[in-house]
């Protein structure tokens, strides 16, 4: 694997080698760094085009209130990661000394991971326990060239092989049209939605976000994006593991460097990973099993299928909620609470859920665990780009099958209102050629590659009814693309009536159906509101200040 090395100057070098386990790989961990600050690092990271040592050059040394340049001064010798190395020995003898995997969750680190693709980001964000940031395709335009070319990775299975040439190619041509089209959407919503009395940074930042929703369905899965990372070492031993038995290239020489950087820092945890009895062989067994259901699978053609289907559902789900919210309140065993729950009259069980529900003065005030005594198994079948958004809600179960051209695209009706879809349509006729092509030579895996955000992407979600007022609600908001949007309205829609928890979809009370024109324009107004208003100095009153 080929990565690009960004150029920093020696004094840059001098400063980063502090902060960062390397400063010449795409995958590292920040060290010597206040939490607060790698978790702003992180949140600035996901909204900016630069690389995360790059942004922290830019924007955060020389910031007096991150006192950064006085903690790099602080920080005595050459060996920055020799403080680490001391308090590592000595949590190596505690670990050892209690031999329980639960202390591995007590140790966490900020790890960034660059130049990933939009296949591999997806194996990267696949683990529950963690934290992630993404490269947004909302804020950022892919148009910039990194190191003389687009952002896009060549896999190692495609180098050399006959299909090298015309992947590459299309991958030029995919991003030469998707710059061009974002300038061309540009000037066409600024004519569209004139500015008005709104002031200019709020406008140019909601009409570009607007511009770069609507062509991010050209970018191909190639495309390279970047990965904050926050977890434990458990969590990343497991995520190790599972890379290692990924059958893409990509995935398990990643998953080396990871287990480099992460080693700089929390050795203890990983000691299994590599290890032929341990990590080797659960990575096998990962690897068989996904081979024997494989070979298990009927080869047929997909089939027509509408965007959200709710295929699973307990029709007793109201019912087993009231139960369930009476609970913690009384001294009655499940089963006696059940039958008192069927006995209710249909007014008495929506009193209860009223009360477990309460006022909620906003979509962040959710009901408890009761909620989650009920399910709901839907199929969805939407364009990947709304996929990468929604998969991130990882509290569900969610599985989702490969990327391929089979199962139809999304074209945005603004482009064929602009009179620019013909572009558009061509790049996605070229990148079903060159996937069929890529598929019969290189096999699925690989060929997700060249596919581009456009197209569908079939996966089922299974949720509770906790977890679908979190997702819904937040992703039913008019700041939300408008794909996921729809997705997210016609799950709320089934759940009361063809599940007919109506009581239930009632509660959902944020979900919004509104149709917004600039779905960015009022987040702006807010981000610019904020930015006015001074911090909240925590823990300082009027006679200590």
């Amino acid at each position: 694997m080929e990565y690009y090395q960004e150029p920093f100057t020696p004094a840059e070098s001098a400063v980063l080698t502090r902060f960062f386990t390397n400063i010449d790989r795409p995958v590292f961990a920040l060290i010597n760094l206040p939490e607060v600050v790698k978790g702003a690092l992180f949140a600035r990271y996901s909204r900016s085009a630069k690389s995360l040592r790059r942004l922290f050059l830019d924007e955060f040394v020389d910031d007096p209130e991150t006192g950064i340049e006085a903690l790099a001064a602080q920080i005595a010798g050459d060996d920055p990661l020799l403080n680490l190395r001391r308090a590592e020995t000595l949590y190596q003898r505690v670990f050892f000394e209690y031999g329980d995997d639960s202390v591995a969750q007590l140790g966490g680190v900020h790890l960034a991971c660059e130049q990933a693709s939009n296949v591999l980001t997806k194996v990267l964000e696949w683990g529950r326990l963690a934290a992630y940031l993404e490269q947004s395709t909302r804020y950022i335009a892919y148009d910039a060239r990194l190191g003389g070319r687009y952002r896009y990775l060549v896999p190692p299975e495609v180098e050399g092989t006959q299909t090298e040439a015309p992947y590459r190619e299309f991958c030029e041509w995919a991003f030469t049209v998707y710059s061009k089209l974002v300038a061309d959407m540009t000037s066409y919503y600024r004519q569209r939605f004139p500015q008005g009395e709104e002031p200019a940074p709020i406008w140019n930042a909601t009409i570009r976000a607007k511009a770069c929703d609507t062509v991010r369905g050209l970018l191909p899965a190639s495309t390279l994006s970047n990965v904050g990372i926050y977890a434990t070492g458990q969590a990343y031993e497991m995520a190790l593991m599972r890379m290692q038995s990924h059958p893409l290239v990509e995935a398990r020489a990643y998953s080396v460097l990871m287990l480099e950087e992460l080693r700089k820092v929390i050795p203890a945890f990983l000691t299994r990973v590599d290890r032929p009895d341990r990590g080797v062989a659960w990575s096998s067994y990962l690897q068989a099993t996904r081979e024997a259901l494989e070979s298990l699978t009927p080869l047929e053609a997909p089939e027509p299928a509408p965007q959200v289907t709710l295929t699973d559902w307990d029709p007793e789900g109201e019912l087993k909620v009231v139960a369930a919210a009476l609970y913690a309140a009384s001294e009655l065993s499940d089963g006696r609470l059940l039958q008192i729950a069927r006995d209710m009259t249909a007014e008495e069980r929506t009193g209860v859920l009223r009360a477990l529900v309460g006022d909620r003065t906003n979509r962040r005030h959710k009901p408890g665990r009761p909620m989650e005594r009920t399910y709901y198994r839907f199929d969805v079948l939407c364009d990947f780009g709304a996929f990468r958004d929604l998969q991130r809600h990882r509290l569900m179960t969610i599985e989702w099958q490969r990327l391929g051209t089979r199962l139809g695209y999304d074209l945005p009706p603004d482009l064929v209102d602009a009179g620019l879809d013909e572009p558009y349509l061509e790049v996605l006729a070229g990148a079903a050629d060159l996937y069929e092509t890529a598929r019969a030579e290189l096999g699925m895996d690989v060929a997700q590659y060249v596919v581009p955000f456009a197209y569908n992407i079939r996966f089922v979600v299974e949720m509770s009814a906790r977890q679908a007022f979190h997702m819904l609600e937040l992703r039913t908001q008019p700041a939300g693309h408008p794909t996921y949007r729809a997705v997210c309205a016609e799950m709320h829609r089934q759940i009361a009536e063809v599940a007919g928890h109506r009581a239930l979809a009632e509660a959902m009370s944020f979900v919004d159906y509104s149709s917004v024109e600039l779905e960015r324009l009022e987040g702006e107004r807010r981000a610019a509101s904020r930015r006015q208003t001074p911090p909240v100095a925590y823990g300082m009153t009027s006679s200590n200040r």
